[in-house]
């Protein structure tokens, strides 16, 4: 059994200006830009591995949410998989197909703070994304795919940001 937490996350080329380090007497120059376009990264981990499985999508909704669901499917077909996610409303739709070998686990309402994917984000935006400006959409989801293979491929990163104490021992015991 592969018990997975899932978020998703918006990214946009509105960046997030932040102090940075420069030897002085520099003074750094970040850019910065007001624009209303975004995308959206969904993620599913495993704690218990670091596994992370990962896809960027235009919206956030009952259809982008079931290509996701059948993509982790896919992904691990010989595995039944228990996956925790909070209750977005197009998280419980009707309309969603679950793979077989899925169950859903919605988390209590208003608790982010119980899913560590929210702390795979801001690793994300902290160390890929802060005081970037983009110059188009494609060149934010190239940034962002780019990133997202980067924490798929190292699971030992991912599971030290996701690995709390107490998932882990409700998973032993």
């Amino acid at each position: 059994m592969r018990l997975m937490l899932q978020d998703e996350a918006r990214f946009g080329r509105i960046n997030d200006v932040r102090r940075c380090w420069a030897p002085k007497p520099v003074q750094p120059l970040c850019q910065a830009m007001l624009t209303h376009e975004y995308t959206y990264a969904y993620a599913a981990v495993e704690a218990k591995s670091g596994e992370l499985d990962s896809l960027i999508l235009p919206y956030v909704n009952t259809d982008c949410m079931q290509l996701f669901l059948d993509e982790v499917g896919a992904r691990h077909p010989s595995d039944k998989i228990v996956m925790v996610l909070d209750g977005t409303g197009w998280h419980a739709s009707r309309l969603l197909k679950l793979p077989q070998s899925m169950k859903l686990l919605p988390l209590p309402p208003y608790a982010p703070e119980l899913n560590p994917v929210e702390h795979v984000w801001d690793e994300l935006r902290e160390k890929h994304f802060h005081n970037r400006v983009f110059d188009s959409l494609d060149a934010l989801e190239d940034q962002l795919e780019v990133t997202l293979h980067t924490f798929e491929n190292n699971a030992p990163m991912v599971k030290s940001i996701v690995a709390w104490e107490w998932i882990i021992n409700a998973l032993l015991n």
